[in-house]
């Protein structure tokens, strides 16, 4: 994959969008033929397809702080029912850090069955 065209872009929510010198009346003027010649021309840019969903090859990302949310646990509440460092958690919810492959992982199994997870961690 090529990258000599590709800008990196740090950005915080709340900050004023950096100038990327996009051309975005170019963007706007994209018909959907457009996008989809753009698409076949990367191999890298591939949609993902319910296939590759229903076979596990890809799976949506657990959004930690919906779950937390969902289970009516503040930060530090889920964070001890979980022992998963404060610090961490609220990382991952800002987004400031990503949860690495075990992590993630153990994200999912939370959301599957919070309250055996919870119930195995006393135990």
């Amino acid at each position: 994959m090529s990258r000599k065209n590709t800008i990196v872009v740090n950005h915080n929510p709340g900050d004023p969008l950096p100038d990327t010198n996009t051309d975005w009346a170019a963007v706007d003027a994209m018909t959907d033929a457009d996008i989809q010649r753009g698409i076949a021309a990367a191999p890298d840019a591939n949609p993902i397809t319910d296939e590759d969903i229903a076979s596990g090859r890809v799976r949506p990302v657990v959004n930690v702080k919906r779950l937390r949310e969902s289970l009516g646990l503040t930060q530090e509440e889920f964070a001890e029912r979980y022992r998963i460092p404060v610090g961490t958690l609220r990382d991952w919810e800002q987004r400031r850090k990503r949860p690495d492959a075990p992590a993630r992982a153990y994200l999912e199994v939370i959301s599957r069955d919070p309250e055996r997870v919870a119930e195995l961690l006393v135990a």
